[in-house]
């Protein structure tokens, strides 16, 4: 589609992704096969769900609703809904085939059944009821089944309703019919309450659970997915229902719509699509008057945040094409001009890339890298006749991008400059440290921590109390530049920023190296006040924007100093919110000394090492990315150019400010 005009018409897509996602209609007992057993799961859950904390407990909504969209894929579940009840528990109902019932040959048990107790079977292994399936790495329903307290599933299908209950993962009885279905109707309804003897917790989280779902039905477009919560009122005991559905008929064309809603398109969105050697792709693209790059990259509706092959196709026909229409076509790149780089068309890019593969082969540290080389080669394909094609049609928008690549070579030649003179007044300098930094004398950067303290005061207690063996100090003055609206030149300009990247040691933009990373620990220091909040958010963009790896590989924190110290005699203690400090007071009668700290840099040496630097005493918050998306767009809200949507923002969650110091 160009701007709204498919290069395939709808119907034929939709019957496309039907022929490459399902081998036929079929979907009976002889298309589940069992690869192993179950019996490990409950001992070693961490094998099979990454961990039991928040993120383990989670995925096992994932398995559940990746089956249903994978009978979505396969064009046969056109509705999903999700509800968290009251207590604990997950439903998920879909109106998809229903998962099979009849006797498995191979186990002489049903084949639900054989689903909910034998790892690994199921209709995507070999030639079954899927040709593509969403699930990364799919541990299956089999896992859900054997880590829940109890698991109650119920399948419409033949006109029957049939239903089987398990306890831990054991069949509680045998598959009963309890009823008849409505004529017509199909589909299954899984009911699992994780078990809180495996799990740290078994609370979800309902913004983490939304992203995805939302996520979902933007990249399979026409499904909805209903996402319900019910709880009870803390106040007044009431069942309170919370609702929110998910049904994008733009697809990824709405995806880049949402991310785009607080910045300035210079063209609106662009999408093509194609589906070669029973490979689907879709490609959503719009540039915005910004500098940042906003580049999402799925397969199989798996986010693959580590890029893939999938991504390097797309990003080599962008710089070919726009290279050949700037020089051939518009006349914009003359002979004495240098070639666009990546980076250069990049500049304000916001895409989502969609493969769906009947084969993935994942790889990574996190296991969301793509690495099937075939589809490099497909998407390149694909996207260059359809995006090349549309520049010819459109040279308005062509020459829109081309100008803005072309601005974003000049300032990178800035960049250069700057970064050479940077360089130069280093070398000069004789160290290509800040003078400012006091170092560690650990060597082994996984060994070392650097702390960025906002201001002189605070910077020269933390240097006194600090560990000189493993602790390095950086204070910074002031508040660094906001880096959502300024190009690398400006960036290398700005001093704060400067010394940041000569400390940390890996470069930034196309010089970029995580592994020069003198720290692996970066804890950013800053006042418990509006100030603090706004230096600290102010650097965790910059990290964002320009050494995003550093987040998502888990080196960035924050540090958590005392609000008060409560102080009774030779009794003393530190105390990090207004909750915490109430609760205390309850347990120290009589007059108690209350010290609000106003600052870091009203902190003794000695307090500040005890309270906040002490690695066995201390509390430090990892920085981490659960949705990309998400957090892409709340800074682009934050610190954005844009003041009405800040605005709203702030009326809309006012009143979830805690410890607001003005």
């Amino acid at each position: 589609m160009l701007d709204g005009m498919a290069t395939t018409s709808e119907d034929q897509l939709q019957q496309d992704t039907r022929d490459a996602t399902n081998v036929s209609g079929l979907y009976g007992a002889d298309q589940i096969q069992v690869l192993e057993g179950l019996e490990p799961v409950r001992k070693r859950p961490g094998m099979y769900i990454g961990s039991t904390g928040e993120k383990g407990l989670h995925h096992l909504v994932y398995e559940i609703v990746d089956n249903s969209v994978d009978e979505a894929l396969a064009g046969y579940c056109s509705s999903i809904e999700v509800t968290l009840h009251a207590d604990h528990s997950v439903e998920v109902v879909d109106n998809g085939r229903g998962i099979p019932v009849e006797i498995h040959p191979k186990t002489g048990k049903s084949t639900l059944e054989t689903v909910m107790t034998v790892l690994h079977a199921g209709g995507k292994f070999g030639a079954g009821g899927y040709k593509v399936s969403g699930g990364l790495h799919g541990v299956g329903a089999a896992v859900v089944n054997a880590l829940s307290d109890y698991t109650i599933v119920e399948v419409k299908r033949n006109g029957k309703l049939h239903r089987i209950e398990f306890r831990r993962g054991i069949p509680h009885g045998d598959i009963q019919v309890v009823g008849e279905a409505p004529e017509g109707t199909t589909g299954t309804r899984t009911v699992f309450k994780p078990d809180a003897s495996i799990f740290e917790a078994i609370e979800f989280n309902y913004d983490t659970l939304a992203a995805r779902f939302r996520e979902m039905a933007y990249l399979n477009r026409g499904i909805s997915i209903t996402f319900n919560q019910i709880k009870e009122d803390p106040e007044t005991g009431e069942t309170v229902e919370h609702r929110e559905n998910y049904h994008y008929e733009g697809g990824i064309v709405s995806f880049v719509e949402y991310l785009n809603e607080n910045r300035d398109g210079i063209h609106k969105p662009i999408y093509f699509s194609g589906v070669k050697d029973g490979n689907m792709v879709e490609i959503a693209m719009q540039y915005t008057t910004g500098y940042s790059e906003t580049v999402l990259a799925f397969a199989n509706n798996i986010n693959t945040h580590e890029g893939g092959s999938h991504l390097t196709g797309f990003r080599n026909v962008l710089t070919r094409i726009l290279n050949d229409y700037g020089r051939k076509i518009s006349n914009q790149i003359k002979e004495a001009d240098a070639s666009l780089t990546g980076e250069d068309v990049r500049e304000g890019l916001t895409a989502v890339i969609s493969v769906k593969l009947p084969e993935p082969q994942f790889e990574g540290q996190t296991k969301t890298k793509l690495g099937n080389p075939e589809v490099r080669a497909i998407v390149e394909s694909i996207a260059s006749d359809a995006f090349g094609h549309f520049l010819e049609a459109n040279p308005g928008v062509g020459k829109a991008i081309i100008g803005k690549a072309m601005d974003a070579l000049r300032a990178r030649e800035a960049a250069r400059k700057a970064r050479e003179l940077t360089r130069r007044k280093s070398a000069l300098e004789s160290t290509t440290l800040p003078g400012k930094l006091a170092d560690c004398s650990e060597r082994d950067a996984a060994k070392c921590e650097v702390y960025l303290v906002e201001g002189d005061s605070a910077g020269g207690s933390a240097k006194q109390g600090r560990d000189r063996s493993f602790q390095a100090i950086l204070p910074l003055r002031g508040k660094i530049l906001n880096v959502v609206s300024a190009r690398l030149y400006r960036i290398y300009a700005n001093e704060e920023i400067q010394a940041m990247i000569l400390a940390l040691g890996t470069g930034v933009g196309e010089d970029f190296d995580v592994s020069r990373l003198r720290y692996h620990k970066i804890v950013i220091m800053t006042d418990a006040d509006v100030d603090g909040a706004h230096i600290r958010t102010l650097l965790l963009t910059f990290f964002y924007r320009f050494m995003k790896p550093l987040v998502e590989q888990g080196y960035v924190y924050i540090a958590q100093p005392p609000l008060y110290k409560l102080e009774k005699g030779k009794i003393i203690h530190y105390v990090y919110s207004d909750r915490e400090k109430e609760a205390t007071l309850a347990t120290m009668a009589g007059d108690v000394s209350i010290s609000r700290f106003k600052g870091l840099g009203e902190m003794m040496p000695e307090q500040l090492w005890d309270t906040t630097m002490d690695p066995s005493k201390r509390t430090v918050l990892r920085v981490n990315i659960e949705d990309a998306a998400d957090a892409d767009r709340i800074f682009t809200i934050l610190m954005g150019e844009k003041v009405e949507p800040r605005r709203e923002f702030i009326q809309a969650h006012a009143g979830e400010v805690l410890n607001l110091d003005i």
